[in-house]
């Protein structure tokens, strides 16, 4: 075993950076990146192939928005259902068609295939640009099958912070637990990408941040594919994942 990452314990993949939202504290910035998304064949073999040699305890399948390619999330999670992953989560921001019955069928697709976490993304940010009435459908649907759903907001600063974006993330929650749907802690916005862009005055630039998604070299406990197949400095379509772990440096 490759003592680098002898602690790995989690499974992330961006399924696509394709985003259906233009958010301004978007820390990958544009996502104006095409169609680009990764194999779920490939990716559901490199599932199984880890948790031969690994005891993983999440996975995860986020964006960009995943649900553009949904057939591809369900591949990936069906397959951490055969590992015995006990922890499959899901993050979309919920809008990925304007067909109630697209949305609909895809909800229950995502409920089959055994996610068994899904975290919406609502707040001010992805409301500037994503219409909340599909989200909102898309929510109800989902509620439908008795999967757990949170609802997982960005805020900015600190959830406790009294700023004016915060202000119209609270209002918009509001709607969403008068129905019953659960608000979970979301997270706080990292400065990187459109967030540097947009909403530079909210941060202290002489504080020195630690990226929240980013593992340590020397100790990795998450393994990240993005959607053209890197991972670890190598790419499952031109090497096994194991081959990749091995000669991890």
């Amino acid at each position: 075993m490759n003592d680098y990452l002898k602690n790995l314990e989690r499974i992330e993949f961006v399924v696509t950076m394709g985003c259906t939202g233009r958010c301004r504290h978007c820390s990958e910035g544009s996502h104006e990146f095409g169609g680009e998304h990764i194999d779920g064949d490939i990716a559901a073999k490199s599932v199984a192939e880890v948790c031969m040699c690994y005891d993983i305890k999440s996975l995860m399948t986020f964006g960009g928005e995943p649900l553009l390619y949904p057939d591809t999330v369900c591949c990936i999670h069906r397959a951490a259902v055969y590992a015995g992953i006990p922890e499959r989560e899901l993050i979309t921001n919920g809008f990925f068609s304007r067909d109630s019955d697209r949305i609909k069928e895809v909800a229950i697709k995502i409920a089959e295939s055994g996610v068994n976490r899904l975290l919406l993304s609502v707040d001010t940010f992805h409301q500037e640009t994503i219409p909340i009435e599909p989200v909102e459908f898309f929510a109800d649907c989902i509620r439908a099958t008795g999967l757990h759903m949170e609802l997982s907001p960005a805020w900015l600063v600190s959830a406790e912070s009294d700023n004016p974006y915060n202000k119209k993330t609270r209002k918009l929650l509001d709607s969403f637990e008068r129905k019953g749907f659960v608000i979970g802690s979301g997270n706080v916005i990292f400065p990187q990408g459109n967030a540097i862009k947009f909403l530079g005055e909210y941060f202290d630039g002489s504080a020195e941040l630690k990226n929240p998604y980013e593992d340590d070299p020397h100790d990795i406990r998450a393994l990240c594919f993005e959607p053209d197949g890197n991972v670890l400095g190598g790419n499952i379509y031109n090497q096994s994942i194991m081959d990749i772990i091995e000669t991890y440096r």
